[in-house]
């Protein structure tokens, strides 16, 4: 089993996985903090992300639904300081990243480590929230996670 302890490594080993791999690793990133999402489309959205053969038209639908869900949560984010709700847009737009294909993204942008960023995001709302510190961080959990997939 690889060990990952800091980002350039998980950024090294999520750039060496395939599409399918990266889409996998992202997702396990969303579900993370998946307890944070307060949208049904989004939770199936990610659902499917972690499927091991989904469809393409499946992964493009899944997808339009947690983007559609993240852009209009997007416009909660600023407002007034909901954290909550603002952990949510973060989790949509983690799963989002996860399930974009690579011919849609800009050169050398992982939809994996996309996820991890937008994943931690949520995890700091939450933090904001519960004025609480934690034990393990989200990137702790992200180099966790990625060293038990790979």
């Amino acid at each position: 089993m690889t060990q990952i302890a800091n980002d350039q490594q998980l950024r090294d080993a999520l750039n060496a996985l395939s599409p399918d791999q990266q889409r996998l690793m992202g997702a396990h990133f969303a579900e993370s903090v998946m307890h944070l999402c307060l949208d049904d489309r989004v939770r199936r959205a990610a659902t499917l992300a972690l499927s091991s053969d989904p469809a393409p038209s499946e992964l493009g639908d899944a997808m339009k639904a947690a983007k559609s869900y993240a852009v209009k949560t997007y416009t909660e984010c600023g407002k007034d300081t909901d954290w909550l709700k603002q952990a949510d847009h973060f989790v949509a737009a983690a799963v989002t990243a996860a399930l974009t294909p690579p011919d849609q993204l800009p050169a050398k942008t992982n939809p994996a480590w996309k996820a991890a960023v937008q994943a931690r995001m949520a995890k700091n709302c939450e933090l904001m929230e519960t004025d609480e510190g934690e034990e393990e961080t989200e990137s702790d959990r992200q180099y966790k996670i990625a060293s038990q997939y790979l």
